[in-house]
């Protein structure tokens, strides 16, 4: 079960969409888990990600 996603979206500064690039880590969630895809999220952007990364995704999970 997925419980909460972080995301950071490394951006410019001027750039405000940060929740819809998350958009699409939650909806591949949904898409292959279904209901134990569903969670929380924190869409965070930043000015640098290591290695040049564009997004950058931390999961919690609860696993029984």
């Amino acid at each position: 079960k997925f419980i909460k996603i972080t995301g950071y979206v490394n951006s410019d500064p001027s750039f405000k969409d940060h929740p819809k690039v998350i958009n699409g880590a939650s909806d591949l969630l949904l898409e292959i888990f279904g209901e134990k895809g569903r969670h929380t999220r924190v869409a965070i952007g930043v000015s640098s990600l290591p290695l040049d990364s564009v997004v950058e995704i931390d999961f919690l999970c609860e696993v029984h």
